[in-house]
């Protein structure tokens, strides 16, 4: 039993980690600031539904310059793409 109990929490944290998304390792000091980042992601073509700040990541929900649905992580310290992840 107590092996099975163990084993769920190694799965629940490995699989938290492997969710969590890391897009820097720098202090946040040194990230944009988001009107910033907002106005040069919509410059770069992507509208935005809704925006989040996961982990060290900027996030965006909305459109690509195409107008695919799209979920996109980028570095928050100079706005590269991390991943990018298109809606069905």
């Amino acid at each position: 039993m107590k092996k099975l109990i163990l084993l769920s929490m190694v799965t629940l944290f490995s699989s938290y980690a492997f969710a969590k998304k890391d897009c820097t390792n720098d202090p946040k000091e040194k990230w944009m600031k988001v009107d910033e980042f907002k106005a040069l992601v919509l410059k770069k073509g992507f509208s935005i539904r809704k925006f989040k700040q996961p982990g060290s990541c900027y996030e965006i929900y909305g459109k690509d310059k195409d107008g695919k649905e799209v979920e996109v992580y980028f570095n928050p310290v100079d706005a590269t793409i991390v991943k990018i992840e298109f809606e069905d």
